[in-house]
């Protein structure tokens, strides 16, 4: 007999992580993990530092070529990063 008051258990996580104020924390982690595999391998061994803070990312490069080449694909960058999010995580990248 199901009880009334049941819930989907991907709905109670939810919340949880809600109520813990940890749900845009693991998005921003996720954002970060994809960095490598979004922009290969080449582009993310010049990749020193990644941070996100008011839904701007920002990347550290230690190549002035790879930064140039990096803010002409920016807004592909931005939606392709925010697709594997499944929702929009970050407005903008700022390349330091």
């Amino acid at each position: 007999m199901r009880r009334s008051d049941t819930q989907k258990l991907n709905e109670v996580i939810k919340q949880l992580l809600k109520e813990l104020k940890i749900e845009d924390k693991l998005k921003d982690a996720g954002i970060i993990r994809s960095w490598s595999e979004v922009v290969g391998t080449y582009i993310n061994k010049y990749t020193k530092d990644i941070f996100i803070k008011d839904s701007k990312l920002f990347v550290k490069i230690e190549s002035s070529v790879v930064k140039q080449e990096l803010l002409t694909i920016k807004d592909g960058l931005i939606k392709t990063l925010n697709e594997k999010a499944g929702e929009e995580v970050i407005k903008d990248i700022i390349f330091i």
